[in-house]
């Protein structure tokens, strides 16, 4: 399964009552469409899910299909700490006319990687839809060892890794090991340049939801050769990215997009908004990356 060079994690948007506002989530979903995102990703970290009731999951995540309407691949995200529930959820959205699922290593639980590999091994069994699988230890707990990884990609319809694991050197054994259709994205926007040089094949990304189509052309010059353009649009782009992350995810992009005419600044607790004078830091280092963005794009 291949998502492209970008797929977007996409937000959920929610109206002030706290509902989840889908004449928001179709603009978003056509801006996302327009500037950048070679395909989407829904109900993920992102996505605020930990936050949504089954029955808001099953309708967004059918909502996202809908709306886009086989432009893209739509990827859904279903994992949970418990196989049998994640069985259930995979076999439910193979029925929805999603292109793949995401499925999250098992947190909480905090197991062994022979128990990993035998949850992802389990769901894999359970649905002939494309996996791929997310390791994100910063929030589960557990890693998913470079070795699982390299076992996993042999299961036939395990065709993808998003790995948030943050070490490049994990992301570069794992590439070293698996077959050419295997694909190893990043889930660091901070990384997607050194890891695309690595031989990964792209990000799913937040930063996308406002810097896309930047991202494409950093990665474009890398492909074309023109490896000092490539590398002047990440060193702009990086301190915006960490800016993204300051605050919990997705509370920064859920701002910058605001920035942008999307009314989708609201989160439900325990994430909380930004604070006044977070919204003035983000704004200095917006503004700036503004000016860095207006030189590279004139090299093009």
């Amino acid at each position: 399964m291949d998502l492209g060079r970008i797929a977007t994690a996409m937000i959920t948007p929610f109206d002030r009552n706290g509902d989840i506002d889908y004449v928001v989530a179709e603009r978003v979903i056509e801006h996302l469409l327009q500037n950048g995102t070679d395909s989407i990703v829904v109900s993920g970290t992102t996505g605020e899910t930990p936050t949504l009731t089954i029955e808001e999951k099953r309708a967004f995540i059918q909502f996202t299909i809908k709306t886009v309407d086989k432009r893209v691949p739509v990827v859904a995200g279903i994992g949970y700490n418990d196989t049998a529930y994640t069985i259930g959820a995979a076999q439910w959205v193979e029925s929805t006319g999603a292109d793949g699922i995401m499925v999250v290593a098992p947190f909480y639980n905090k197991p062994n990687q022979r128990g990993i590999y035998a949850h992802f091994e389990a769901v894999a069994k359970s649905t002939s839809l494309p996996i791929v699988v997310y390791n994100v230890p910063g929030r589960t707990g557990v890693n998913i060892s470079t070795e699982t990884s390299i076992a996993l990609s042999k299961i036939p319809n395990i065709r993808v890794v998003k790995e948030a694991s943050g070490s490049l050197d994990q992301m570069t054994e794992i590439l070293g090991n698996v077959d050419d259709d295997f694909y190893v994205y990043s889930g660091d926007d901070s990384l997607t340049l050194p890891l695309i040089a690595a031989g990964g094949r792209g990000v799913i990304s937040v930063a996308s939801h406002v810097v896309g189509n930047d991202m494409q052309l950093m990665i474009r010059a890398f492909d074309e050769g023109r490896h000092d353009l490539a590398a002047e649009i990440h060193q702009a782009l990086l301190p915006l990215v960490r800016e993204l992350f300051a605050s919990p995810n997705p509370v920064p992009v859920k701002y910058a997009m605001s920035k942008m005419g999307f009314d989708v600044e609201h989160v439900r607790l325990p994430l909380v908004g930004l604070r006044d004078e977070d919204k003035v830091d983000f704004d200095k280092v917006w503004n700036t990356y503004q000016a860095k963005a207006k030189k590279f794009r004139a090299k093009y």
